[in-house]
């Protein structure tokens, strides 16, 4: 039988070429399921044992449920760069990379614990954060549009504020990605799924703006020549900007506009989305343009909304009654009616 090792290399080639998922889809596979493998490896290793059996080939035989509990033990414990324990969802990465790599063995014939007997910790609602209209307009107009820098970084903040792109999907966009006549762009998102996505007028204007004053590329060095696939957001080297430096534009500007909340492009998508849901859009309009495959993902915005909901009712429920609540005195009621609520 084959060791793990080899096997876990057919799964990843299985996985970009039958299957054809993404590369960075790959590498976390191969991160979390070469965590296991060495987890499992120390776990046979006996200390009594110095001959050269303890350095076995591991098989799929040696996957069994009790390895697997001791190992989502050993993830629940373990520690990011910060300290901080791994989120529940994070754990959970650790557990569905293996269980897909059990479900490759199994549809191969080959014997192994079955991905069913692996339960998945629950996890409470995803936290959201999102912006405010307010906050919103006081990071776009940060920006100084007097220089070449600033009007990309305008162009960039107005770009992911209007479409809710995914921060890796702006940074590999190219210049002829952008349909200027129809105000839009076809986007090969997660999957490879295609999707359109909409920019409003002041996302095409400061995009054009970019365009038309940048050249190609910024400040090229005479030996450079013009790459094949026109990057669409250049450095000053005249290089693609990378997903690092897209989310330092949007905090630098969040920084500077005095938002104390953590701001990252994935923010701007949220509210995105919160924009959108609390303007009264349906959700499945707001599923398709996130390019979310399921509306249980798109889902997780409505209980951001449901502040606005209560806004509203507050505001506006009951107003065309009278009753006892507006004779003298109430007011004084209902301050020991919250006092009375505070005090139990």
């Amino acid at each position: 039988m084959k060791p793990l090792e080899e096997l876990k290399r057919e799964f990843l080639e299985h996985c970009e070429l039958e299957k054809g998922q993404s590369l960075l889809t790959i590498q976390n596979y191969e991160r979390y399921l070469d965590r296991f493998i060495n987890f499992l490896r120390e776990s046979k290793k006996n200390p009594d044992d110095q001959s050269k059996a303890g350095n076995s080939p591991l098989l799929p035989s040696d996957i069994t449920q009790e390895i697997v509990r001791e190992y989502r033990l050993h993830v629940n414990r373990l520690k990011d760069n910060f300290g901080a324990e791994l989120k529940k969802s994070t754990q959970n990465h650790h557990i569905l990379s293996l269980r897909a790599f059990l479900r490759y063995l199994a549809w191969r014939g080959i014997s192994s614990l079955s991905p069913e007997k692996i339960p998945i910790a629950k996890q409470g609602d995803r936290e959201i954060t999102f912006l405010e209209s307010e906050e919103i307009g006081s990071i776009l107009k940060k920006p100084d549009t007097d220089d070449l820098a600033g009007i990309r970084d305008r162009a960039i903040l107005e770009l992911l504020f209007s479409t809710g792109l995914r921060v890796s999907e702006a940074a590999s966009l190219d210049s002829d990605d952008i349909n200027f006549e129809r105000g839009e762009i076809s986007i090969l998102g997660k999957g490879k799924k295609v999707r359109v996505v909409f920019l409003s007028p002041e996302a095409l204007y400061w995009l054009d703006q970019y365009i038309k004053n940048r050249g190609y590329p910024i400040a090229p060095p005479v030996e450079r020549e013009k790459p094949k696939n026109n990057p669409l957001f250049l450095s000053n080297r005249g290089e693609r900007l990378t997903v690092r430096s897209i989310e330092r534009v949007v905090k630098k500007y969040s920084t500077r506009a005095g938002i104390t909340k953590k701001v990252s492009p994935h923010t701007l998508r949220h509210s995105f989305a919160t924009d959108l849901l609390i303007s009264g859009a349906d959700i499945r309009s707001v599923q398709s343009m996130l390019g979310h495959s399921s509306i249980t993902t798109t889902q997780v915005y409505t209980h951001v909304t449901d502040q606005h909901l209560r806004e509203i009712h507050q505001r506006f429920h009951g107003k065309s009654i009278k009753s006892d609540k507006d004779k003298p005195g109430d007011k004084e009621e209902g301050q020991n009616y919250k006092d009375a609520k505070v005090i139990n």
